[in-house]
């Protein structure tokens, strides 16, 4: 076990929708709900005396990116402001099995009633974080300009946080909402009557214009109104590759729709601009990190 000690490498920003007032109000949701409306830890409060106090190490299990670590420490402050907590590295750090990420120290029952939600916390946002890393590393290994993006499936109320996550990952963001761009999906050009009327339509907004489209005969068509982007949707490398070509340069080309880890080098090689990949967020699997108690002591 070490202690990673990066605490000079900075974090990326944080989208502006992770304000301080969201945290805050995230972290303390989430505790009502581990915790109950009384903010009760049964289990704790009956068995460690109330004035025992211990440092406890935030461990790693398993190599990884790291994301969330300010997240879990609003999560012990919020319990118990007695608790200090003294981080280790920085989010967006490299971390191998054993590294100590984060130090925490006061009241023993604090630390244990917070444990689980800052776990939970800095587990899902690493795991998002470290999915990201493997996706930029593949993909711009084939085509180094190529970004990589996040979508909107996100885990509901969630959004801001693993946004955050792709960042610190290496990946960039794609639109936050519904209200953010202009991006005009299948069923839009379903209800418009064809992939030109939609994007006309969506002109009246005044705002540049994305369009999904499916197929090569849709890229014409879209080509032919002047989108500022166009989305190729699930088309396999070797269409995204014709596009490319087609476009020469007249449209921004995104790729996404299904796009695997063992694909994406394929998809970046075709020389797209962007690749948005929904499964970072929404089917990231969490990273192995635990709390271990170093040393107790009466207060």
């Amino acid at each position: 076990m070490r202690n990673v000690e990066r605490t000079g490498t900075a974090a990326p920003s944080p989208p502006p929708q992770l304000t301080p007032e969201y945290l805050r109000a995230k972290v303390a949701e989430a505790l009502t709900e581990d915790l109950g409306p009384e903010g009760h830890d049964l289990t704790t409060e009956a068995v460690v005396p109330a004035g025992l106090a211990a440092k406890a190490h935030l461990k790693a299990g398993e190599a990884g990116m790291v994301a969330g670590l300010m997240v879990a420490q609003e999560v012990f402050r919020q319990v118990d402001p007695e608790i200090a907590f003294r981080s280790l590295t920085a989010d967006g750090s490299p971390i191998e099995p054993g590294d100590v990420l984060a130090e925490v120290r006061g009241p023993l029952r604090g630390l244990l009633a917070a444990e689980r939600t800052a776990l939970n916390f800095l587990q899902q946002l690493s795991g998002v974080a470290t999915l990201t890393r493997r996706y930029v590393q593949r993909a711009t290994s084939a085509g180094p300009a190529v970004v990589v993006l996040d979508t909107r499936k996100t885990a509901p109320g969630l959004r801001p946080l693993q946004r955050y996550a792709v960042r610190c990952g290496g990946g960039g963001n794609h639109r936050y909402n519904l209200a953010d761009v202009v991006l005009i999906k299948d069923n839009h050009v379903a209800a418009a009557g064809g992939v030109a009327e939609a994007v006309r339509r969506a002109r009246r907004c005044g705002l540049p214009v994305e369009i999904e489209v499916d197929d090569l005969e849709q890229l014409e068509a879209a080509l032919g109104e002047g989108p500022e982007a166009i989305l190729l949707d699930n088309m396999s490398p070797a269409q995204v590759a014709e596009a490319v070509r087609r476009t020469r340069g007249r449209a921004l080309l995104e790729v996404s729709g299904g796009v695997t880890l063992a694909a994406v080098a394929a998809y970046a090689a075709t020389g797209v601009d962007r690749i948005s990949v929904g499964s970072l967020t929404h089917s990231a699997p969490a990273i192995d990190i635990s709390m271990e108690v170093i040393e107790t002591w009466e207060a």
